[in-house]
Parts: C-alpha cells; structure tokens; sequence
C-alpha cells in the first residue's frame, strides 16, 4: 500500500511540476493559451489529487505536519509556493513580477523535492 501511494504522489507531483512550468512558460510567451477551458480546470485536479495522495501518505507512514520537521518544512513551502504561483500566473501586476515569482515559485518546489528526499528540512 505504501509503495502504491508513494508512487502516486510521486506521479502526481512530477504532473503538476511539468504542468505549472508549462503554464509559467505560456505566460512569458503566449499569455492568450492560460485561458484555455482545460488549463484552467486540468491543474486543480491533479493538484487536488496531489493533496489527496499526500494526505494518505503522511496517515499510512505516521508521520504529521508539526510534529515532524521535514513535513512542516515542506507544507510551508507549499504555502509559499501555491502564493508565488498565483502571483506568477495571475496576480502580478507587471511582466517582471511575474517571472520574479515564477523563479521564485520554483526555487520552492525543489526545496520540497529536496526535502522529501532527505526527510530533513536543511
């Protein structure tokens, strides 16, 4: 069961990582393609499945966000990653803000892959 899991969120992470990169790329080449019915829709599902899957693993292997470093290090990453994402892709208020939190937004998401990797947050 562990296995299966893991193997979800792993899937399920890669999909979104691939999927907010090709967003971030649209928005500094082709903005018009983020208004696509199915980018627009596509990214929460597979993030809510991402969730999902986290939410399974943290129950199967007991181990829980603010008992366990390395899972509040990577929820607060999250945080800031899901704001920094909406600035990048929505929010930002000029071309430069918006590829500043796109880097931003990324830096985020290897530090999480980093983290679960080692299961340390430093």
């Amino acid at each position: 069961m562990y296995l299966a899991l893991k193997h979800t969120h792993i899937t399920f992470a890669v999909l979104s990582i691939l999927l907010f990169s090709l967003r971030g790329f649209w928005m500094l080449t082709t903005p018009a393609k983020l208004q696509r019915r199915w980018v627009k829709i596509v990214p929460h599902i597979i993030d809510t499945l991402l969730l999902i899957s986290a939410i399974a693993l943290t129950v199967t292997i007991n181990q829980y966000p603010l008992t366990h470093g390395w899972l509040t290090a990577k929820l607060i990453a999250l945080v800031a990653y899901i704001g920094l994402g909406t600035i990048a892709l929505k929010r930002g208020k000029t071309r430069n803000i918006r590829i500043l939190a796109f880097i931003m937004a990324l830096a985020c998401v290897v530090y999480i892959v980093w983290v679960a990797l080692r299961h340390s947050a430093f």
